[in-house]
């Protein structure tokens, strides 16, 4: 399922490891926003990562699913991909 996550993280070092951890799982679409093809699994491990690690009381983190329909409808003005647009081999 395609999932786009965005976030505010407060201070500088919990930003920097939170964005160098979400590239494991999908593509840098803009500042603060990545846009991944991840199952229920995966989520989990980025909620688990944002419990053990960020300030809940002054970081945000927020996970939107998009179905299959609504992916279809995602408007892009500007430069960029859609992650759907990406081709990929699990190996």
């Amino acid at each position: 399922m395609i999932v786009l996550i965005t976030y505010d993280i407060t201070e500088p070092k919990r930003l920097t490891a939170l964005h160098h951890f979400l590239k494991e799982f999908g593509l840098n679409t803009q500042k603060s926003v990545f846009e991944c093809d991840i199952d229920e699994a995966g989520i989990r491990k980025i909620r688990a990562y944002c419990r053990n690690n960020l300030n809940i009381a002054k970081d945000s983190v927020r996970i939107y699913k998009i179905c299959s329909r609504c992916i279809n409808k995602v408007v892009l003005s500007g430069l960029g991909l859609k992650v759907t647009q990406l081709e990929y081999t699990v190996i």
